[in-house]
């Protein structure tokens, strides 16, 4: 099945498709032997696609965490922290991801305040994210989501998302939507739309 996905072109997934691709992936080539950062990606996988069996992947993910040999591992604190967040239960997450050690987790600890409504914590950790490095496209993507909770119609912060999203390789279209709804004549939204005819313009050639 993996495989089959792999060598299938579907480059107009939908965002929920798009995650529902890789989270099979993730499942069908990960196997028990993997070492601990994948077998983390693989709960996480199991957690997304299959939301009525998530009492199990929780449980797993508690054993591991418990355990002292593996429960330190940068990345399976960091998907505890994304699937305890998805839960809402953000005393959790933090409890696993507040300790930092990466520009992953420090990213999502901001995401996590601002799901909390305290703008003041995250503030205060993206100030340590920017004494790490100001430049890491982590820090600015935590900027920009800083900005946006504060205010959500804010071009150059819309901007500066759409940016962001597309140097991670993430979906940008969310907030390029926005842009273009809230602010028509900002010059990305200038430049897609002008890129988006010409694209077609050279579909109608080839057709």
């Amino acid at each position: 099945m993996a495989a089959a996905i792999n060598n299938s072109d579907l480059p107009h997934l939908s965002p929920d498709d798009a995650i529902e691709r890789d989270c099979l992936l993730a499942i069908d080539e990960i196997d028990s032997n993997a070492a601990t950062p994948l077998q983390a990606v693989k709960l996480l996988a199991l957690y997304l696609s299959n939301p009525h069996d998530k009492e199990s992947t929780i449980s797993s993910l508690k054993e591991w965490l418990a355990d002292p040999a593996i429960g330190n591992n940068a990345i399976l604190r960091l998907i505890a922290g994304t699937i305890f967040m998805h839960e809402e239960d953000y005393n959790e997450a933090l409890k696993h991801t507040n300790a930092g050690g990466t520009m992953e987790l420090n990213a999502l600890n901001v995401q996590i305040f601002i799901k909390m409504h305290r703008s003041d914590y995250a503030e205060r950790q993206l100030r340590v994210m920017q004494q790490i490095d100001e430049d890491h496209t982590l820090t600015q993507l935590a900027n920009a989501w800083l900005n946006l909770a504060v205010d959500a119609k804010d071009p150059e912060t819309l901007a500066n998302l759409v940016v962001c999203s597309l140097h991670l390789g993430k979906s940008s279209s969310r907030y390029l939507s926005q842009l273009k709804l809230t602010h028509p004549e900002h010059i990305l939204v200038k430049r897609s739309s002008a890129a988006e005819d010409s694209f077609e313009r050279a579909l109608q050639t080839v057709a």
